[in-house]
């Protein structure tokens, strides 16, 4: 394995264990904040740290790498608003692990968009891996009486979104400043997020100081430290591959779901996650054996 592909590895691996953990933080903030309040606020905190790095004498602002740079930023903004917004949404109403597997269906979606977005084929390993990963979707998110809770339904929307946001960022990674871009994108998240909060919530400043450290986690390190190093690693990792070690977030979500939260899958649901799992797998590791 060449050393640029190692290291791109390792860091979309630290990513998917960033993101896994904050489905914890995000659940736990939910207790005493609005979501879009919650979104506004650590995507602030987001921007805010990137702005040291931003400033760093070899991420000075040049023409080449600024021209389509805030066009590309809203772009990448606005799906990774809607993957976030449906996410933090769903959270309200469904567990974090039960979210962190939903969410990871986008490894699912990624090479099905692709088959529009670039005409690529669509595998065998694809259709296989998508099935699995139905079958355990409806294991572990619908009910007896043949319904979807609410929660699952919008995490699942927000999958699609990120699935888009993935694909966007493999086009872009290479293009612009990683800083940059990030900085871009978390203030347009930072932006829509908090207009939409000050139309449908209510600000208590008491309440998000109760959820500081959910907030500074989700801020800081899920928002300015995680989403530029997907972008950096994504340079040198095509974005079904990406999306594979970025599927690993569900597993760490639901690890701490049960350690932190205290949150318990039924069999019929750890079933569902084992074949979601599976379906994500086979839908990229196999993509180019099975014809």
């Amino acid at each position: 394995m060449k050393s640029d592909t190692f290291k791109s590895d390792f860091i979309l691996l630290f990513v998917a264990t960033i993101w896994g953990l904050a489905f914890v933080a995000q659940r736990i903030g939910m207790a005493h904040i609005g979501p879009f309040t919650f979104n506004g606020i650590r995507f602030v905190l987001g921007c805010l740290s990137l702005l040291p790095i931003v400033f760093l004498p070899r991420n000075r602002v040049s023409g080449k790498n600024t021209d389509g740079l805030i066009k590309s930023g809203i772009i990448s903004g606005l799906f990774l608003f809607g993957g976030i917004s449906f996410q933090q949404v769903g959270l309200v109403y469904t567990t974090a692990g039960k979210a962190g597997f939903i969410t990871g269906l986008y490894v699912v979606f990624v090479p099905f968009l692709s088959l529009f977005i670039k005409n690529e084929k669509t595998t065998a390993a694809s259709w296989i891996g998508a099935v699995l990963a139905s079958i355990g979707m409806y294991l572990l998110s619908v009910t007896q009486n043949m319904t979807m809770g609410l929660g699952d339904l919008l995490v699942l929307f927000s999958a699609v979104c990120f699935a888009f946001h993935l694909i966007i960022i493999g086009r872009l990674s290479n293009r612009f400043n990683v800083a940059h871009l990030s900085l871009v994108q978390c203030m347009v998240c930072a932006f829509l997020s908090l207009l939409t909060a000050g139309i449908f919530e209510t600000f208590v400043i008491s309440d998000i100081l109760r959820v500081s450290i959910p907030l500074l986690y989700g801020g800081v390190l899920s928002v300015g430290v995680a989403y530029s190093l997907q972008i950096y690693g994504q340079k040198n990792s095509p974005a079904s591959h990406a999306a594979i070690i970025l599927s690993l977030e569900s597993v760490v979500a639901a690890i701490g779901g049960w350690f932190i939260l205290n949150e318990i899958l039924s069999g019929r649901a750890i079933m569902g996650c084992a074949l979601m799992m599976a379906g994500m797998l086979i839908s990229q590791l196999y993509s180019k054996r099975i014809t």
